[in-house]
């Protein structure tokens, strides 16, 4: 049987799973609608649900359980009228942790098979480009989407960094945004199904080695400092996911040479990884929804496309070079940055090969979409079409 079946059969059993969530969530609507709670409910709700559910996923040993929970959640109750929303500083916040996280397993050892391969690297980084260039060519033409709007959804980057930058191109930014979260909600699913299917009776004994509150020291304010100064410093630079880049690279180099062995418990992560789920998930209000309804078809086969692509990538990746399935697959999976690492970072894989190629294509993503942009609204965009759906 090939490896990476498994990976097939998820994506063609994806719509229809997930239009049975979609149900779920409708029949949820009319039990309760959000709206008519106070916001001091929601948030009892939100944090209570939230718990039982990544608990839950925790037991099957799914990986990344305790951001899925939070993030579906989230999806639910942002459909349902929820009017509560984490203030940024959380998730800026949050993501400088996982950056931290991150810089505990990088060094430059990375960059020896990243130059002996470079022309695969190349491809690689291309690759999944030129795709969501043709399919945000795609979907401006056969859709009633505006042309950068489109262009600026389909790229497979950060998502946070796209919907930041498609505003100043004329895009649509609520639509961008949805697309884009939709992407990482599908992604991350499919990222986490696939490490659970790789590592078998390994997910459980990952779990079982956790130490949820460890002996702390000195080290863990300075890895705090370096975490939350840094982001600071990335943000004012406007560097493209600065609040996690930032504390990546320093504690990267920090950690590596002896200076400062950075400690990041797990209690802190399971916080970090509730708060990233928590603003993907709230981000799914029903007003976008209705206003993306009509392109949702498009939207979805334009996202499985590039997913499928991807995941064909992975395989090709193993055949070539030294790494397993499930690094190639987080490595060449769209984005976002954050959900990858946190997949990663709770699985046995290469996870400084997996951040050294989401990372250079993020900032890949950032110099194309631009030029993706104008070109596809300049000969892709139909005058017909509205300039908001």
């Amino acid at each position: 049987m090939n490896v990476f079946s498994p990976v097939i059969n998820f994506h063609v059993n994806y719509l229809n799973n997930l239009f049975r969530m979609t149900a779920v969530v409708i029949l949820l609507k009319q039990v309760v609608c959000m709206r008519k709670i106070s916001p001091s409910m929601q948030w009892g709700i939100l944090l209570s649900v939230s718990l039982v559910l990544g608990v839950l996923l925790q037991v099957y040993h799914v990986p990344a359980a305790l951001l899925l929970g939070p993030m579906l959640v989230g999806v639910a109750m942002g459909l349902n009228g929820a009017t509560i929303r984490l203030p940024r500083v959380c998730f800026l916040g949050s993501t400088s942790v996982l950056g931290c996280l991150v810089a505990q397993s990088l060094s430059l050892s990375i960059l020896s098979p990243l130059l002996n391969n470079w022309l695969l690297v190349l491809f690689i980084l291309l690759m999944p480009l030129a795709a969501s260039g043709v399919s945000g060519w795609l979907l401006v033409k056969f859709s009633e989407l505006p042309g950068p709007t489109g262009t600026w959804g389909a790229s497979p980057g950060g998502a946070a960094a796209m919907v930041a930058m498609s505003g100043e191109f004329g895009a649509d930014v609520r639509l961008v945004a949805f697309m884009q979260y939709l992407r990482v909600l599908m992604v991350t699913a499919a990222a986490a199904f696939v490490a659970r299917i790789s590592l078998g009776d390994a997910a459980a004994e990952n779990n079982a080695m956790l130490v949820w509150f460890p002996s702390l020291d000195w080290r863990f304010p300075a890895t705090l400092c370096v975490a939350f100064g840094c982001a600071w410093v990335g943000r004012r630079l406007r560097i493209p996911s600065g609040a996690m880049l930032g504390p990546m690279i320093v504690g990267a180099v920090l950690h590596s040479t002896g200076t400062l062995t950075l400690q990041t418990p797990e209690w802190l992560l399971a916080l970090a990884y509730a708060f990233i789920g928590w603003s993907v998930g709230l981000s799914f209000t029903r007003p976008i929804f209705l206003l993306a309804i009509r392109t949702l078809p498009q939207m979805m086969a334009s996202i499985i496309g590039l997913m499928l692509l991807c995941g064909a990538m992975a395989l090709m990746v193993t055949r070539l070079l030294p790494v397993d399935l499930l690094t190639a697959y987080l490595a060449t999976s769209p984005g976002g940055l954050d959900s990858i690492a946190i997949i990663a970072a709770g699985s046995n894989v290469d996870i400084a090969f997996v951040i050294a190629l989401q990372t250079m294509r993020l900032f890949a993503t950032l110099i194309v979409s631009p030029v993706l942009s104008r070109f596809i609204s300049r000969h892709a965009s139909n005058p017909e079409a509205p300039s908001s759906l």
